[in-house]
């Protein structure tokens, strides 16, 4: 505006080229998702030793055959452990503090969705990191359950806002025939941060490495001063429409279906990330996989996530690739997901023949899952300025969040099915609904997105 105070990051980027100012956009919002990624999937390699002796907190393990979830019992076992009523044990704690930082991650993407439409998405970038590294490493000195749960909670809703605020801002930055190239990077990048959260996981006390998530969160804020706001988020700020409306993503009935078709085309990325992955030693077992000692489980957690993210990422850079080649973000999601249900097909069938192949299938459904960054910028580009923040930032954690009800559901249909039976049939019925959404939604590649949702 005219006669406004210009900020320090004004003046530095009045001095970028175009080029350069989108650049340093890309590699932000990359690393902002590597530190995401790795904080994300950090607590699901530090949970047992958190949790349990002679580190953690001292919790016992469960007795053999305590159900993990779908029980009224069970479930009201997990309210008392959150009110610190009862001790719990690694099991049922963990769940409870997973569920934690789930739901901050709902919460959190709305509220920073409405913030990055409302007051840029440079703040939403800022602030988003800025709270989840301070609780990250508030996180190394908890001493009771529900600290643990408030904290990951809190970590779980700035962690919400990063992706994205960086995806939105990237797509605003960069023209119509290349903003995938952006996208994909980063994907990529960011897909890497499991891959080192598991190795830090491994080889720090998981105090210790909570602070290195947080310290490197921290070190991005330097990296965030130089970035600028997008262009068209500065035209939409100027102009009479309402902006970061959560009520006009539910209203008219068009817009509420074009969303959760969005969202569901992502939810089998999470039936793979909320089964397979973090309950591969369970389905191994299943398989007929043989522990390799016996006080090891069936397969190595970590080497689980990292054979799976390392193919994601790789997966992202293909998809990314892929759908500049078609010209089409539809297509490449549709190739994508039936590339999920063959590789899935084929860890069912032939998972249980050695540790090697479990590792080698599961880096393949990885793979399959690599559409995440096709997926966000669907959502991205799927809205106008005005809501672009809102549902770009949304949609991925509310698709983060149905994997409670994925489990929930894998749960309930165990005693029907079995433990392959049930991951099956859950697997199938998503996959289902994420191809038959995605099938119905205008492809949005190359569209111009200086355009607003009335």
């Amino acid at each position: 505006m005219p006669g406004s105070p210009r900020s320090r990051s004004d003046v530095v980027n009045e001095r970028r080229s175009p080029r350069a100012q989108t650049t340093l956009a890309v590699i932000v919002a990359a690393l902002g998702y590597f530190v995401d990624l790795f904080d994300l999937v950090l607590y699901s390699v530090v949970r047992v030793p958190s949790l349990g002796a002679p580190n953690g907190l001292g919790l016992p393990m469960p007795p053999p055959g305590t159900p993990s979830i779908g029980t009224l019992e069970q479930l009201r076992h997990l309210a008392e452990v959150l009110l610190g009523r009862v001790p719990g044990d690694v099991t049922s704690a963990g769940l409870v503090i997973l569920n934690a930082q789930l739901v901050g991650m709902v919460l959190g993407g709305i509220a920073w969705g409405m913030l990055g439409d409302r007051r840029g998405r440079l703040t939403v970038l800022f602030g988003s990191i800025l709270v989840y590294s301070l609780a990250n490493i508030a996180n190394a000195f908890v001493q009771s359950v529900p600290e643990y749960a408030l904290l990951r909670f809190v970590a779980g809703f700035g962690l919400a806002g990063e992706l994205g605020a960086g995806i939105t801002l990237v797509c605003e930055l960069m023209g119509a025939s290349k903003r995938g190239y952006g996208t994909m990077i980063v994907a990529g990048v960011g897909l890497l941060g499991p891959i080192a959260a598991a190795i830090v996981g491994q080889v720090l006390p998981w105090r210790s490495a909570y602070i290195v998530g947080g310290v490197m969160g921290l070190a991005l804020l330097v990296l965030r001063i130089g970035v600028a706001e997008s262009g068209l988020f500065h035209q939409v700020r100027e102009r009479p429409v309402a902006r970061g409306s959560l009520r006009m993503l539910l209203w008219p009935p068009e817009r509420f279906v074009r969303y959760l078709r969005v969202i569901f085309a992502g939810v089998p990325i999470w039936w793979v990330g909320g089964i397979v992955f973090i309950f591969a030693p369970e389905l191994a077992g299943a398989m007929g996989l043989k522990r390799p000692s016996p006080d090891a489980p069936v397969v190595n957690p970590a080497i689980v996530i990292m054979c799976g993210y390392a193919g994601a990422a790789l997966g992202d850079l293909m998809s990314g690739l892929l759908s500049q080649l078609l010209r089409s973000r539809v297509k490449t999601i549709v190739v994508f997901q039936l590339g999920l249900l063959a590789t899935g097909a084929m860890l069912f069938a032939f998972g249980g023949r050695s540790h090697t192949g479990f590792y080698a299938l599961v880096f393949l459904m990885g793979l399959a899952t690599g559409y995440w960054a096709v997926f966000v910028t669907v959502a991205s580009e799927a809205f106008g300025t005005n809501l672009r923040a809102t549902a770009t930032t949304t949609a991925p954690n509310f698709v983060r969040g149905f994997a409670v009800v994925i489990v929930t559901a894998w749960e309930l249909l165990k005693p029907a099915f079995g433990t392959l039976g049930a991951a099956g049939a859950v697997g199938a019925a998503v996959l289902a609904l994420g191809i038959f959404s995605i099938s119905g939604l205008d492809d949005p590649f190359g569209r111009n997105l200086d355009y607003e949702e009335k």
